[in-house]
């Protein structure tokens, strides 16, 4: 066989008027060979079908056909042995290859759709996004979003955060059951380490002794799902893919602040306002259906705390969850009390609150509260300017005396120069 250069030099050559023989010397074939590629010019050769070689495994075929079918889940290294046995020497590729084509398929498990009462459950989940805000361009932000998904209506409520701590998850379920109106009866978790800090000894869930003090107030129940169970939370998952592409994707947002303030929109004109794909309802109309099946919302605020110990700085500001909150100027401990609240901070003197802030999202943020800050009041009237002290170094004082005292004493050294 010749190459495709070779053969457009024979056809060339042979154009050029040279003999078969000259061809075949100058490029050193044999003449058949260039006569043969003369007669048929570019066309591509034609090959006759290759012959099968004999297969090492084909007198086990049989044998194979007559093991899967009496026994399907028979492993492949199993049969291989027991070719071996019987003097099979192929290897056990071959053997894998016939058993795809003759293993009868597994039929393809139906998944079950669990469906929920209404108010029975909420489904609740963080998912990781990465954004840069047009009011810092050069700084990339890692944002999380928490969602919480009711299971029969699919309404989702959810808001972007700056992390996932303790305060915050506390912080987004109280604005979510505000917001819904009512709580459900049951709320399943992800493993999150904020809401389930482990298990005990014999394997039960062990939940955040926070979480569950939430739980109590509000009157659900928390449900940690299967690990490495996605499916399990089918409803709170799906919708972040939802979000990501219907929504953040392609858009512009100035601030956190501005992130939720689009979000609250398109999920109230889009997310809860669709027709959704599974219930066949609109996801809004559902709800309000839903709604009066919620338990109703506690009387009295959720106001479990977390108390701290934290130093006074030189600036007067404490350190909280990576942001710091100014004291008032009387503050003359230098050590004080912080109470962690969901929404609130609260900070202690001896006992006495001296200062409370709200919760500021992110971190290395601070809050001054208004009227911190003045200048030291003076006692009695203003000065003039002529009463203003003068700051001078030493020596450079000069003592005010009446003009009379320098008269005189221009007069004592003149008479003591007459007298020389």
């Amino acid at each position: 066989m010749v190459r495709l250069g070779e053969l457009v030099m024979i056809l060339d050559l042979h154009r050029q008027g040279l003999s078969v023989s000259a061809i075949a010397r100058q490029l050193g074939l044999d003449r058949k060979t260039v006569r043969k590629y003369i007669k048929h010019g570019l066309a591509a050769p034609a090959y006759g079908p290759r012959q099968p070689r004999p297969r090492q495994l084909a007198p086990y075929e049989a044998y194979l056909r007559q093991r899967v079918a009496a026994h399907p889940g028979l492993s492949g290294r199993r049969l291989l042995r027991e070719l071996r046995e019987n003097g099979y020497a192929g290897g056990y590729t071959a053997v894998t290859d016939f058993l795809r084509q003759v293993r009868p398929p597994a039929a393809p498990a139906f998944e079950i759709r669990f469906e929920t009462p209404p108010g029975a459950q909420a489904q609740v989940d963080f998912a990781q996004f990465r954004v840069t805000f047009t009011d810092e361009p050069s700084a990339l932000r890692i944002v999380w979003l928490f969602s919480l998904v009711l299971g029969h209506s699919r309404l989702i409520w959810a808001r972007f955060v700056m992390h996932q701590d303790l305060q915050t998850v506390l912080r987004c379920h109280i604005a979510a059951f505000q917001a819904l109106g009512g709580v459900p009866r049951e709320v399943l978790y992800d493993r999150m380490k904020t809401a389930v800090t482990g298990e005990d000894a014999e394997r039960h869930v062990v939940y955040n002794r926070a979480l569950i003090d939430l739980a109590r107030h509000y009157g659900f129940q928390p449900k940690a799902c299967r690990p490495y169970r996605a499916k399990t939370k089918g409803k709170v998952e799906r919708p972040f893919r939802y979000i990501r592409q219907d929504f953040f994707l392609a858009r512009s947002f100035r601030s956190l602040d501005d992130l939720n303030v689009q979000l609250g929109q398109w999920l109230d004109q889009v997310a809860n306002a669709r027709l959704h794909a599974t219930t066949r309802r609109v996801v809004r109309e559902a709800f309000v259906a839903e709604q009066p099946a919620l338990q109703p919302l506690p009387a009295m605020p959720f106001a479990a705390v977390l108390k701290l110990e934290r130093r006074v700085s030189h600036e007067g500001m404490v350190s909280v969850g990576g942001n710091l909150y100014s004291v008032p100027d009387a503050t003359r401990k230098r050590v004080v009390e912080v109470h962690t609240l969901a929404d609130e901070i609260r900070i202690f003197e001896a006992g006495a609150l001296i200062a409370t802030h709200p919760v500021l999202d992110g971190r290395n943020q601070r809050r001054l509260a208004p009227g911190r800050r003045k200048a030291p009041p003076r006692h009695g009237p203003p000065r003039s300017p002529a009463e203003q002290p003068v700051v001078e170094r030493a020596g450079e004082r000069v003592t005010r005396r009446p003009l009379e005292v320098y008269a005189a004493i221009a007069r004592r050294l003149a008479g003591a120069g007459a007298r020389r």
